[in-house]
């Protein structure tokens, strides 16, 4: 697999990891119209209740025809703090948590209120803890149909019920109340899989 087109997305799902972790270089939408309830500012945690959806309040300083490079992060609330409590809640007890606590805490408090910025900056963090070595470049333009790239903008998606991406099922805390839940945030395999990760991603 050469080059992947993606959406920019917070905390993405191990399936978007999957694609990344076997191209060789990949390029995240920028200019695109920004499109509602989609990973761009949302991930999905496993909590002590099952699946917990993590939103990042957003602007979108041009009403709807804003793009996704100019989505604002709006700073109304606590959310940074919120999402570091709800992670640390769900995770604390996973075998690999505090291996890589201090860092991750650290990327998610970085200081923009860009939501693309954000996200790259958090996509970097993980790919290097990963051990992924990938090219990463965002778009000049918005193209609707590329060729000679493997366009997954719309297809990585929370409502994408067609998807046929299977997940092997790996330990997950609370896989005896609940029952293993596939394809969440990044974070749920790297925090119970650890240094495995790659592995695990590779064999996908």
């Amino acid at each position: 697999m050469n080059s992947l087109l993606i959406a920019s997305a917070y905390f993405p799902p191990i399936e978007y990891f999957a694609y990344l972790a076997k191209a060789a270089s990949a390029i995240i939408e920028a200019h695109e119209t920004y499109p509602k309830q989609t990973y761009r500012n949302r991930c999905h945690i496993y909590s002590p209740s099952g699946i917990q959806a993590l939103t990042i309040p957003i602007s979108k300083v041009n009403g709807n025809h804003t793009k996704t490079k100019e989505i604002e992060i709006s700073e109304h609330s606590d959310w940074r703090n919120h999402h570091w409590k709800s992670i640390k809640t769900a995770y604390n007890a996973s075998a690999f948590f505090m291996y890589y606590e201090t860092e991750l805490k650290e990327a998610m408090f970085f200081n923009t209120t860009n939501l693309m910025t954000y996200n790259t900056h958090l996509l970097n963090h993980l790919l290097n803890e990963i051990g992924i070595e990938i090219l990463l470049k965002t778009t000049d333009i918005y193209d609707k149909k590329p060729t000679d790239v493997l366009d997954l903008r719309d297809n990585i998606n929370p409502k994408n019920k067609s998807s046929k991406f299977l997940n092997p099922e790996y330990y997950q805390v609370f896989k005896e109340k609940h029952g293993f839940i596939p394809n969440l945030s990044i974070l749920d395999l790297l925090f119970n899989e650890g240094p495995n990760t790659l592995n695990y991603l590779q064999s996908v």
